[in-house]
């Protein structure tokens, strides 16, 4: 820890959220009289790097300067009337839960505005596209930093419509249909959510997030509760995706340009996750408990259908795309999130924070080589790269191939990476759920759980087998050669690579941050 002062502390926190909007803002001003003559489109990109750049920086200081002995207390915290009528406040804060979230994102972001520097998608025009990166970095990370509920909304509402022109506008085949198909679940979505934000806050008195877990539900029936579980959670459902809520997911990833899936998969599925955590589990614990073995339930079985949808797109002749697939490995995925959330217990909602964070570090990685393969084939259908072109990156691209076995590997949940851990805990807190919650259906699920871990290795290995082990002497239609890892590539993969490995070898890193927050949550909520 290094001491900064929490003046200084506020100051970085507002920073990191403000920061991208006005950089957005800027980003559309016209350029300035030195450019003229020289590319206005790198420049505007350089200009994405840079806020970016700053707002990692300055999330970086405020990781440096939180109080790693008390993760479970606010800090950082500014506090400023709003809408007095309402008792709606500005009210910025962040702790062990949230801080993992901020680091992540803010560092997806910066990536991917690297990446983008160098390989901007095809679409209308740079400018545009980096006031929407901005926008949309803005809203994410106000998501996880804000503790009014209805600011909250606001942050939550922010990401739609950046998301919406990054598919419709840069996006590939099909891309039109996958953006309102996106919009349009996540927007009916919203309107039930907000309806139960309003029932909540109403009957509580506060929209303060803070009181509410304070107060752990009591100032609230039992009804109360349970309608504002229902409606929050469905829409917090949408955005996770919750099975069989997913659907938009698919369509929205394969039709996403590179940077958008990463964006997509590594942030914006976390923040329906986050709000069950923050908001549902100490604010409305009873409702909780009376939804949580179906939520466990959604949860399980959203774990098969991913894997047996991926299994059944990695078949020969199947012409299933890897973006497809890796989309559906995320349902997957985050049914573990879900299963860990609805055991309620300190260890079940630690994997459910873990898994968050390493499924948009490795899934992040799958579609930074997703898409880079497209960018050298010209498709992402398996069929054609493990057959026409030859893709057999272990001869024609080794780091290429390599990279893309690492994130496989680690995906599917091998120890010693990240993907493990939360996963193992997501289990092991359902295998001995909350006190009051069916042993016996959490039991059913943590075996449905346990057997997809067997199913995701599956279709992993063969998704390795089939890209990465070809032989190309024996397919004379592929390239002899392909253009392995690149610079910009490396620079843009190798954190995620390193993060993956630091927080597969040593957990507590997270741990260490998530638990005496979640450990606060989870008794406030049962006080």
């Amino acid at each position: 820890m290094i001491d900064i002062s929490p003046s200084v502390m506020q100051l970085l926190l507002a920073f990191a959220v403000a920061a991208p909007l006005l950089g957005a803002a800027a980003a559309l001003l016209p350029p300035p009289p030195g450019l003229k003559g020289r590319n206005p489109e790198q420049a505007v990109l350089r200009h994405g790097v840079t806020v970016t750049g700053a707002v990692l920086a300055a999330v970086l200081a405020l990781a440096a300067g939180f109080d790693h002995d008390q993760p479970s207390r606010f800090q950082a915290t500014t506090d400023i009337s709003w809408i007095p009528a309402l008792n709606v406040r500005i009210h910025l804060g962040v702790d062990g839960i949230s801080l993992p979230l901020l680091v992540m994102t803010a560092l997806l972001f910066f990536l991917c505005a690297l990446y983008s520097y160098f390989k901007l998608p095809a679409g209308p025009s740079a400018k545009a596209f980096t006031a929407l990166l901005l926008v949309l970095e803005t809203g994410t990370l106000a998501t996880f930093a804000v503790l009014d509920l209805m600011l909250f909304f606001l942050a939550f509402e922010t990401v739609l419509i950046p998301m919406y022109f990054l598919i419709a506008r840069w996006g590939g085949d099909r891309r039109q249909a996958a953006a309102w198909k996106f919009i349009l679940y996540t927007l009916l979505g919203s309107v039930v959510m907000l309806l139960g934000l309003l029932l909540l806050g109403l009957h509580a008195g506060t929209f303060d997030m803070t009181a509410l877990a304070a107060d752990g539900g009591r100032g609230l029936t039992a009804t109360t509760q349970l309608l504002a579980v229902l409606a929050i959670g469905a829409g917090l459902a949408v955005k996770t995706p919750m099975w069989p809520l997913h659907s938009w997911l698919p369509d929205a990833h394969t039709a996403a340009p590179t940077v958008g899936s990463v964006l997509l998969a590594g942030v914006l599925l976390k923040m329906g996750t986050y709000g069950f955590v923050r908001i549902l589990l100490p604010a409305t614990p009873d409702g909780m408990e009376t939804v949580a073995p179906y939520l466990g339930a959604f949860g399980a079985v959203g774990i098969l259908y991913g894997s047996l949808a991926c299994l059944w797109l990695a078949r020969k002749g199947n012409k299933g795309d890897l973006k497809r697939l890796i989309a559906y490995s995320s349902v997957g995925h985050m049914g573990f999130v879900l299963l860990g959330i609805a055991s309620m217990t300190p260890t079940g909602v630690n994997g459910a924070l873990f898994a968050n964070i390493a499924h948009g570090l490795i899934t992040g990685l799958l579609f930074f080589l997703v898409g880079s393969l497209k960018d050298r084939y010209g498709t992402a259908d398996l069929d054609t790269l493990a057959g026409a072109t030859g893709a057999a990156l272990y001869g024609r691209a080794p780091r290429l191939g390599a990279l893309l076995a690492f994130a496989a590997v680690a995906s599917l949940g091998l120890p010693g990476l990240a993907g493990f851990w939360g996963e193992m805990l997501a289990l092991f807190g359902a295998f001995d759920p909350a006190e009051g919650l069916s042993r016996p259906a959490f039991l059913t699920w943590t075996a449905m759980g346990a057997f997809g871990t067997l199913l995701t290795a599956a279709y992993l290995l063969v998704v390795v087998r089939r890209v990465c082990m070809g032989d190309p002497a024996a397919q004379p239609a592929g390239p002899a050669a392909l253009a392995d890892v690149r610079g910009y590539e490396f620079a843009a993969w190798t954190p995620l690579v390193a993060l993956t490995v630091l927080a597969g070898l040593w957990p507590a890193i997270l741990l260490g941050l998530t638990d005496p927050a979640v450990q606060k949550l989870l008794a406030g909520g049962k006080a």
